[in-house]
């Protein structure tokens, strides 16, 4: 008997959250003996959701990844209380070493620096490299019996053109001219204090980022239909606007 629960849209929507909220995982690798050697990295994910990190060639993680390509990533703080009754999710997935002239290289530096900013000390070194992680399958525990398989599309967004870029550009406007509203949709989301500011964008929605804190907000139009981020935002606003009301 198997014990996975049917994967619904809300199950979807917490295994997005927990993987783009994520700023760090355990990596886990196939050592030089043939047996899984863990351990901790900086995580962001790309404008389409796969995850990425940042490694040294001379961490033992990149040895093992230049000898096999496969890896798993476990993502979910814990809380208060039993730390097993806290949602976690573990990614299998196939890592793509990225070298410093590939074309995407920019804009995930640009991604990973808004939720790493102290990584830029080292981030152009020789010797460090990104690695996008991307998924084959994964398994989402949302706390005891809520057991889920799920597949990479559950996850990741499909590429749109031009949509990465129209997200910066939505992020810089709304932290240079809106921080009011980037704190009234955090305290929608149960935040109560102010100073957010919008980290990174994408399909699903945005991450808002106070101090070490990190936050995912799933937005409720797709941003590429008509009117773009902007209708995007604007929907959110209306809805945090009228949860005050009430």
């Amino acid at each position: 008997m198997s014990l996975l629960q049917p994967v619904a849209d809300t199950v979807r929507a917490l295994g997005r959250r927990l993987l783009r909220e994520a700023r760090h995982g355990a990596l886990a690798v196939i050592g030089p003996t043939g047996h899984p050697a863990a351990s901790r990295v900086l995580v962001a994910t790309d404008a389409c959701g796969n995850p990425m990190i940042l490694i040294s060639d001379l961490s033992a993680h990149a040895a093992a990844l230049a000898a096999d390509l496969r890896c798993s990533l476990l993502v979910g703080d814990v809380g208060k209380g039993d730390p097993l009754a806290h949602p976690r999710l573990s990614l299998s997935a196939t890592a793509t070493p990225i070298n410093a002239a590939a074309p995407e290289r920019p804009a995930m530096r640009e991604r990973f620096l808004s939720r790493h900013p102290k990584a830029a000390l080292y981030a152009d070194f020789a010797d460090f490299r990104f690695v996008r992680l991307e998924p084959v399958d994964a398994a989402l525990n949302g706390g005891f019996g809520r057991a889920y398989a799920l597949e990479p599309t559950d996850l990741i967004d499909e590429p749109v053109a031009g949509l990465e870029e129209a997200g910066i550009r939505a992020r810089d406007h709304m932290n240079a001219d809106h921080g009011d509203a980037v704190d009234q949709i955090a305290r929608r989301h149960g935040e109560p204090h102010d100073g957010w500011r919008i980290v990174t964008v994408d399909r699903s929605g945005f991450e808002i980022g106070r101090g070490d804190r990190l936050r995912h907000v799933a937005f409720a139009l797709d941003p590429a239909g008509p009117g773009g981020f902007r209708r995007a935002f604007v929907a959110l606003l209306a809805e945090a606007s009228e949860a005050k009301g009430a």
